[in-house]
């Protein structure tokens, strides 16, 4: 019986249900359900949600700020960071500066430092677990990088990073995993926004004091006159603002992407290994396994006003739309054999830092860390997975352990 044919039955008995069960089907059937969706029914309106599967749709959604905003972020973010916030405007005046502010920096230019920093460190956490031979990919190796790039480069370490990573993990839950609106998810949120709030205001205070090479200390010295609006409370919004996303976003992307490239038994893991050791390009091979192991399938819009898609579907006002960036890297009609494992791909048609107005503000740092901590990682002889030990999330929305082998000690 098809995907949708289920869901009709479903629906029929009990809309929450049916519900239920695309939600499902979203986190852990997602290739096969988009699939029938954009052949039989591109675009999918539950009772809670709609959902738009073609490339066309999804990157319309993600270019229509006025029209699908990013309403359903603001809450969370605002409190997690104390005010409103870039990613939580469209097209205001505060959106467009503070992300031109955000973007200078961290700027496309540090890339070679940001990528030797993510290969050094990859490097040290790979040599301290070599006598046991085996590495945790996710706290001992993508936490381990990130965490102290957050430090190196942003300039927010933690009082220690443990509690840098809990900040982070609570704050990113609630901002784009709590849709159901948990209250307890939220409250644990805001305790670590304020928590991380007070902390980057005293690192404010010492940038001032003795400024550095990382982005807080660039900032400080970029903030703005008065006169347009920056004041201390900006400048303490933007700091904060600096690390949410990095260390959960990016350490799942390099756990899904070793996951996938070492899972492949088709010659892409040997290729991929080849090139890490041989020095050849390898990025692609990052952002290719990341298309077939995406870590988030979607990005969720509010629909303000009705809205006639281009391709003929009306979306209602008042209803969230999931603008479906996992289906819309395997469509057909504007990825070339979408099946097939290609390095070469053009970067449009891979949309892991978003799309549109709200693309991923920091994505060159990103673009840095993610392929270089999996290059570093597929160069050690004898790396492999190990049997029985599938990504562990620990029931909640981030990987919590992946054990990986590092051959014999």
């Amino acid at each position: 019986m098809s995907y949708l044919d289920r869901y009709e039955r479903l629906l029929a008995k009990d809309p929450a249900q049916a519900v239920q069960a695309v939600a499902h089907w979203i986190g852990a059937e997602w290739r096969p359900f988009f699939a029938e969706l954009r052949e039989a029914r591109p675009v999918l309106a539950t009772p809670a949600f709609t959902l738009v599967t073609r490339f066309a749709d999804v990157i319309e959604v993600l270019s229509r700020e006025k029209v699908f905003t990013v309403r359903l972020y603001g809450e969370p973010m605002e409190a997690v960071l104390g005010g409103p916030y870039m990613l939580t405007q469209d097209a205001t005046p505060l959106h467009w500066a503070e992300r031109g502010l955000t973007q200078a920096v961290l700027p496309a230019h540090d890339v070679p430092r940001v990528r030797e920093l993510a290969g050094r460190y990859a490097d040290e956490a790979l040599d301290m677990a070599l006598p046991a031979g085996r590495i945790d990919a996710v706290e001992g190796l993508a936490r381990y990088v990130l965490l102290r790039i957050c430090g190196d480069y942003l300039g927010v370490p933690g009082p220690d990073p443990a509690t840098l990573s809990e900040w982070s993990r609570a704050s990113m839950h609630d901002i784009i995993r709590n849709l159901p609106r948990d209250p307890n998810v939220h409250a644990t949120a805001c305790a670590a926004g304020s928590a991380l709030r007070a902390h980057v205001s005293e690192l404010i205070a010492e940038r001032r004091r003795t400024p550095g090479e990382d982005a807080l200390s660039r900032l400080v010295s970029l903030v703005p006159p008065a006169s347009l609006g920056f004041d201390e409370l900006r400048l303490m919004v933007n700091g904060a603002g600096l690390p949410l996303g990095l260390v959960e976003n990016a350490a799942q992307s390099i756990v899904q992407i070793i996951r996938h490239l070492l899972g492949r038994e088709d010659g892409v893991r040997e290729e991929a290994i080849a090139a890490a050791r041989a020095g050849e390009p390898f990025d692609g091979y990052a952002w290719e396994a990341l298309r077939f192991a995406p870590f988030n399938p979607l990005i969720f819009r509010f629909c303000e006003r009705d809205h006639r898609l281009a391709s003929g579907t009306l979306i209602k006002a008042g209803t969230p739309v999931f603008a479906c960036t996992s289906s819309a890297g395997m469509d057909e009609e504007a990825v070339a054999d979408p099946a097939d494992f290609r390095t070469d791909r053009p970067d449009f048609v891979r949309l892991h830092f978003g799309y549109g107005p709200h693309d991923c503000v920091g994505k060159h740092v990103g673009v840095a860390v993610i392929p270089e901590v999996v290059r570093r990682v597929l160069r050690r002889p004898g790396v492999a997975l190990l049997p029985g030990e599938p990504i562990d999330f620990d029931g909640g929305p981030f990987p919590r352990r992946f054990p990986i082998s590092l051959g014999a000690s």
